[in-house]
């Protein structure tokens, strides 16, 4: 037998022998841009940010990473009064603030593939991203598809950690609102994201008054969120991850 056959025969039976690649079960879902590639950002808060996380992975002990953008890094800051829920609600849990501020989708891709997930497996993973997608012009359909593609890359880099997909939070501060319909849209495309150790919730509902609107008090900057509004987000979102990771 010639080396060539039988190294071919070898790489075959190598090939053989690797886990089937975890394909989501929604989209793609069809725009007329393609996506983003990964991207690296400069300014020096996300360096900080990035650099944080990446030690962080490496020398803090954690059971989940909760991926994001300001929605979810902003919970760390004293800001607004935001910071004593997180300590009280998710330093308990073992989960670790993996966010930066102003992040896209292709952002957190870059991320992900540059030390982000350098540290231990976590046992979960909860993501919300893509807000900024919109806000940066991106149609519903775009912003959708940066979320599927951000969170294959997931599946691919751990294949066995469970994920916790979260819907986008509401914005501005009336239903009808451009940007408000917007995530509203997102949001039906990427819930078809959920099936094998992935689940999707939509919580973003109890953010908002009985009459669908956003308030100063829970949004200041019909955005990002005071104490009160992620005090609003516990009784939802304390069970998802209890589920997901097991309680503390």
């Amino acid at each position: 037998m010639s080396f060539v056959r039988l190294a071919a025969i070898v790489l075959a039976t190598f090939v053989a022998t690797l886990p089937a690649r975890a394909e989501l079960r929604c989209g793609p879902f069809f725009t007329d841009h393609p996506v983003a590639a990964p991207q690296a950002r400069v300014d020096m808060w996300a360096v900080n940010s990035q650099n944080r996380i990446n030690f962080q992975v490496k020398t803090v002990p954690y059971k989940a990473l909760f991926f994001g953008d300001s929605i979810i890094e902003r919970w760390l800051l004293p800001m607004w009064e935001a910071k004593p829920v997180w300590d009280a609600n998710m330093v308990p849990r073992g989960v670790l603030n993996a966010a930066v501020s102003g992040d896209r989708t292709e952002n957190l891709r870059w991320r992900l593939e540059n030390g982000n997930l350098d540290g231990p497996p976590p046992k979960g993973v909860i993501m919300m991203i893509g807000t900024n997608d919109l806000g940066h012009g991106r149609s519903p359909a775009e912003a959708a598809e940066g979320i599927r593609v951000t969170l294959q890359r997931l599946r691919d880099q751990l294949p066995t950690t469970r994920i916790l997909l979260l819907g986008l939070f509401p914005r501005e501060m009336y239903p009808n609102a451009p940007l408000r319909q917007a995530v509203t849209d997102v949001n039906k495309l990427i819930q078809t994201c959920a099936g094998d150790r992935v689940t999707y919730a939509d919580i973003g509902g109890v953010l908002l008054e009985p009459n669908g609107q956003l308030s100063i008090a829970v949004s200041p900057d019909q955005l990002h969120f005071s104490g009160a509004g992620y005090q609003r987000l516990l009784p939802k979102l304390d069970p998802l991850i209890d589920q997901l990771i097991g309680k503390p």
